[in-house]
């Protein structure tokens, strides 16, 4: 069985089987027909994925990883905040009619700042950290940034890395305010392995643990038939991650610097609504 898979399986029990529902309480979300989405949760979700035994993609469903690193991309390497410039259109409904969705996400991680190294960015502080100071424990990013946030079309829901070398291994953790188990969970934890990956080769490390902390993991009423189809899988073998190791410059990654070799998953073709 897939890690990813045990993982996800065991939230998503313990969130119907335990959450709490917010159905007495006004809720920002609506579905497209205008009726209040609401959902059961869970505070506080821990999980912890070795990077190094396996790549923790879902085996019980598909997960269209290849998209999922463009989207990455999109944030990391274009530090863009224009869905115009995205392959897919998962972010369609939050932009403005020019394709922004504001002062969002890679935009946050795009503004120069001033550090004793010189003038860079957030993503370029982490590279420089990792080749020439290994050994901070301030290796880190954030784009809930509170003077903008009347300014983004979504407030960031993953929202914070923090990197640490251990001996030759690169461990990471991403914070994440909430989590969309069924739309996006899986999806998240795809894109910063890979993340994690990226930086580890081109800094000579090692990938190690990823640990992802989510305050507020839910799933959403319209959902709870979808998830109960998928647990109900059997899971699979996780498939082989292939990164090019030509590649020692995070700028020069592409879609097509990553492989995932045996990747078998179970169909799931319901078409999943999405709350906004």
């Amino acid at each position: 069985m897939s890690r990813a898979d045990e993982i996800f399986i065991a939230n998503c029990r313990d969130i119907l089987t335990d959450g709490v529902w917010d159905k007495d309480l006004e809720v920002r979300p609506r579905w497209p027909d205008g009726a209040p989405a609401h959902t059961v949760k869970k505070f506080g979700i821990v999980n912890r994925y070795d990077l190094s035994e396996e790549f923790p993609i879902l085996t019980i469903r598909r997960t269209f990883w290849k998209s999922a690193i463009d989207e990455l991309l999109w944030i990391w390497q274009a530090k863009s905040n224009n869905v115009n410039e995205l392959r897919t259109r998962v972010w369609d409904a939050w932009a403005d009619e020019n394709g922004s969705i504001g002062k969002a996400y890679g935009y946050q991680l795009g503004v120069k700042n001033h550090y004793p190294e010189g003038d860079m960015d957030q993503v370029d502080k982490v590279i420089w950290d990792l080749k020439h100071n290994p050994a901070s424990r301030r290796i880190m990013t954030n784009i809930y940034n509170h003077a903008d946030l009347s300014e983004m079309a979504l407030y960031p829901c993953a929202y914070s890395m923090t990197f640490n070398v251990s001996g030759n291994t690169l461990n990471a953790i991403l914070n994440q305010r909430s989590q969309d188990m069924l739309a996006a969970n899986n999806w998240n934890v795809v894109q910063y392995a890979v993340l994690t990956h990226m930086f580890a080769q081109i800094a000579g490390l090692k990938a190690g643990e990823l640990v992802h902390v989510i305050a507020d993991a839910h799933i959403y009423d319209r959902h709870v038939p979808a998830i109960e189809e998928i647990i109900a899988n059997p899971p699979k073998a996780a498939p082989r991650f292939i990164i090019d190791p030509a590649v020692d410059d995070f700028y020069k990654f592409t879609r097509d610097s990553f492989k995932v070799e045996n990747y078998e998953y179970s169909e799931f073709k319901t078409k999943i609504p999405v709350a906004v």
